[in-house]
């Protein structure tokens, strides 16, 4: 599994654009075999960042759903309105493995 998060800038007058952008992508990203994890939006502190986490079983699937979203026209117009409203300044991506299982504690003792 892959997890794709996302760090965005958004404008502070444009909070409930950004709000609606990002519940139709927890859609989208749903539809094409992903596992959208929701957005984070401002609440206390820097008032212009917002979060989202979503994962896909693979690189590979993901680099699909990219691919596809380019074609799709309900993500056409999503990214559309996030233009027209300016909600997002700029974003980054970065990409992690989650790890979800435990462990005991003697693992540790392996690798000393």
């Amino acid at each position: 599994m892959i997890t794709c998060t996302l760090t965005y800038e958004i404008d502070p007058n444009q909070v409930d654009a950004f709000e609606a952008y990002g519940r139709v992508w927890i859609g989208l990203v749903n539809r094409f075999g992903g596992t959208h994890h929701g957005y984070w939006l401002p609440h206390e502190g820097a008032n212009d960042i917002a979060y989202a986490k979503f994962s896909f079983p693979s690189l590979t699937a993901y680099e699909a759903y990219r691919i596809a979203s380019m074609d799709d026209a309900d993500c056409q117009k999503a990214f559309a309105f996030a233009q027209r409203t300016g909600c997002i300044r700029r974003y980054d991506r970065s990409f992690t493995r989650p790890v979800l299982d435990a462990a005991p504690v003697a693992t540790l003792e392996d690798l000393a």
